[in-house]
Order: structure tokens, then C-alpha cells, then sequence
């Protein structure tokens, strides 16, 4: 097998562990990548890498700036929007037709009860990662592997606007008890109660977030 044909083979799942660093908040919007870095770290040639990279710019998650490098994108307000509008679709369907004793209901608690250790500790970071297993955890509910697989970068998309407010605790803090109340409502049955909370929950997280993203675009004027 040639290099070239090995960086091929290898990009897609150097692609998927760069998107779950972009989910775990590791790597923050506007931040220039190191090639040597991370191929470093990843164990894998720089021509992987690049591979990988090109991937993931297609993706819209990465962007390509000749002669300064591979950068993580800022997501701009029509994407937030635009974010917003599917996981709507998917997260809130997925719970409103949801099995009260399916698979995912266990991950979906035990991402609460993380939030609830993470919040102890004023680990905001670990509460946000807590969040975001919490809600690929709904869109398990749905029993489909296409949609989990467009989720993981609408995921990736989601933590990069996340990334945008300079103070996590004001971003997750109020999303624990309502992960919880969510939770519950879903054990309890009550699953078209709980696909109304969500809605009204997501609406308000797609306002702060659209908020921190006006004030950047402001103090950059």
C-alpha cells in the first residue's frame, strides 16, 4: 500500500477523532492546528493528517488559510440558526416518539448524574462534555445510524458555538436541572411532555448563544 493510499484509508478515522475533540471542547473556535502537534498526539503521518484535515474542512468544521495554515472555523450566525433548526427536528421528535425503557435512557442518566458530580466540583468544561453525551444520547432514541452519524457533526458544529461565550458556567449551569426534569418526565412516560420542554429549552440556549455571538460581531466592528 502507498503513503497515499494509507492516508486515505486512516483520514476518516483521524477525522472522527478530531471531531470528538471539537465535541469535547478541547479545541476552541478561530484556533490555528498544528500539523506537528497533532500528528504528534495522534500517531499518524502528516500526510494523514492533511487528509484528515481536508475532510473535515468540507465538513465546514476546519478552514484552510493559504500561507497561515488549517484553522477551527467560527461558526457564524446563520449556521447557529441554522444548528438550531435540526436539532429541533431530530432531538425533540426522537423524545417525543421515544420507548421510556430504551437503551439510550441509561446513557441519558448517567450523563445527568456527571453534570451533577461535574457542577459539584465547578467543572464547567466536564458539564458541558455531560451535556453534549446527554443529548447524542436523545438522538439514540430514534434507532438510526444515519442520523447519529449526522449528529456527530452537527455536534462538532454545536460545541464550536458553545465556544464562543468566554464564560461556561453562564452557558451550562442552567441546563443540568433541566437535563434532569427531562430525564425524568421521559421515565415517567410523559414523552410528549418531554419533547415540549426540550423545545423550550433549546429555544433559550439558541438565544445566549446568539447573543455571545452578536456581542463578538459587535466588538469587532
Amino acid at each position: 500500500m502507498t503513503q497515499q493510499d494509507t492516508a486515505l484509508t486512516l483520514a476518516p478515522r483521524l477525522a472522527e477523532q478530531i471531531r470528538n475533540k471539537l465535541i469535547a471542547g478541547e479545541l476552541k473556535p478561530g484556533q490555528r492546528l498544528s500539523e506537528a502537534s497533532l500528528s504528534s498526539d495522534l500517531e499518524v503521518s502528516r500526510n494523514s493528517l492533511r487528509e484528515a484535515f481536508r475532510l473535515l474542512t468540507k465538513e465546514g468544521l476546519l478552514r484552510h488559510e493559504p500561507n497561515r495554515g488549517v484553522f477551527v472555523s467560527t461558526p457564524s450566525m446563520a449556521s447557529i440558526i441554522d444548528i438550531y433548526r435540526v436539532r429541533r427536528l431530530i432531538e425533540c421528535r426522537a423524545l417525543e416518539q421515544a420507548y421510556p425503557q430504551h437503551p439510550a435512557v441509561p446513557r441519558m442518566r448517567r450523563a445527568v448524574e456527571t453534570a451533577l458530580e461535574c457542577r459539584a466540583a465547578s467543572d464547567w468544561v466536564g458539564v458541558g462534555s455531560a451535556n453534549m453525551a446527554f443529548h447524542a444520547a436523545i438522538v439514540d432514541l430514534a434507532d438510526s445510524a444515519r442520523l447519529n452519524a449526522f449528529y456527530g457533526q452537527i455536534a462538532a458544529e454545536l460545541r464550536l458555538s458553545f465556544g464562543l461565550l468566554d464564560d461556561p458556567e453562564f452557558l451550562h449551569a442552567p441546563y443540568v436541572d433541566l437535563n434532569a426534569a427531562i430525564l425524568a418526565q421521559l421515565e415517567a412516560g410523559k414523552t410528549v411532555e418531554a419533547a415540549a420542554s426540550l423545545e423550550a429549552y433549546l429555544a433559550r440556549s439558541e438565544r445566549t448563544v446568539l447573543a455571545a455571538f452578536s456581542r463578538i460581531a459587535e466588538a469587532g466592528d
